[in-house]
């Protein structure tokens, strides 16, 4: 938990002191993308203790990446290839590049390169006819503005940035002190995404914001119970996938929710009256290795 006004790139050193201190974990990897990157940062993960790490790098600000890394000649080595199905793996080809001492892993993905040049060239065949209408409304349109050159009463394609900008196609570069295969730095760095989806779902699935609370205490206290709430969800998951199965989880909520007891008194009899299981509900009782409770019992 942080304040409201700290940025990414200020946390990464407290926390891995933090995963020693509290977890007594004297061994782990960092991964993490391009906003945790800093001269800082790189001291202290490379410093006395090294902390092995996986890191994005800022491909456009960084010089090296730029003008050494990208530029560097060798083949690819293909991890997935481009398939023709949605629901195959996105393609990805890593290649190694050493330079002053340093391991970067070049990685590409065909289909985004296809889409990223596609994309350009529509900016440009608007530029082409939006350009002789004047610059005016060229300048607040940030797509647009990053491929035009302006001059006093004028403006023009800037075709020198638009090549310099198809090197970057479908690419993103990775900086790493690990021994991994480049193929395993580059799966890994990918993995970032079920964190992405961690977040998202706290903010939305289980609806964390917006928090009313006005002491530190009680927002810890509400966002832990989310938390909470997404491991044991996480490790329903585990179960369900250990049995075989694929469940929406809106379908296990509403199938959950459907399952309902009813108390009825009757002649000094007190019974419980269970409804139906519905759709997924037997089957996610059965993953977790719990019995239905009984249609009808006595209280």
């Amino acid at each position: 938990m942080w304040p409201g006004n700290t940025t990414d790139v200020k946390t990464l050193v407290t926390i891995s002191a933090q995963m020693r201190q509290r977890f007594h974990i004297q061994r782990f990897c960092i991964v993490a993308d391009r906003g945790m990157i800093s001269a800082e940062n790189l001291k202290y993960l490379e410093g006395e203790d090294t902390i092995p790490y996986i890191l994005g790098t800022r491909m456009r600000k960084d010089k090296e990446v730029r003008e050494q890394v990208l530029t560097c000649g060798g083949r690819y080595q293909e991890v997935h290839p481009l398939g023709p199905k949605a629901k195959d793996p996105a393609p990805l080809k890593v290649k190694e590049v050493r330079h002053m001492g340093r391991r970067y892993i070049v990685c590409l993905n065909e289909r985004q390169a296809t889409k990223d040049k596609r994309t350009r060239e529509a900016i440009i065949q608007a530029l082409q006819q939006k350009i002789p209408k004047g610059p005016k409304g060229l300048v607040g349109n940030k797509g647009y503005r990053r491929y035009v050159k302006l001059e006093k009463d004028s403006a023009s394609i800037d075709y020198e940035k638009l090549k310099a900008e198809a090197r970057f196609d479908g690419k993103w570069v990775l900086r790493t002190n690990t021994e991994l295969s480049a193929e395993k730095v580059a799966l890994k760095y990918k993995e970032l995404w079920q964190v992405e989806r961690v977040f998202r779902d706290v903010k939305s699935m289980l609806e964390t914001r917006p928090i009313f609370h006005q002491r530190d205490d009680t927002i810890r206290g509400h966002v832990f119970c989310s938390f909470l709430a997404l491991v044991l969800r996480k490790e329903l998951e585990r179960h369900l996938e250990k049995a075989g199965h694929v469940f929406e989880w809106s379908h296990i909520k509403q199938d959950l929710q459907a399952l309902q007891e009813t108390h009825i008194e009757e002649n000094g009899h007190q019974l419980a009256i269970r409804s139906k299981a519905e759709g997924v509900c037997g089957k996610v009782f059965q993953a977790v290795g719990m019995a239905m409770p009984p249609t009808i019992r006595e209280i």
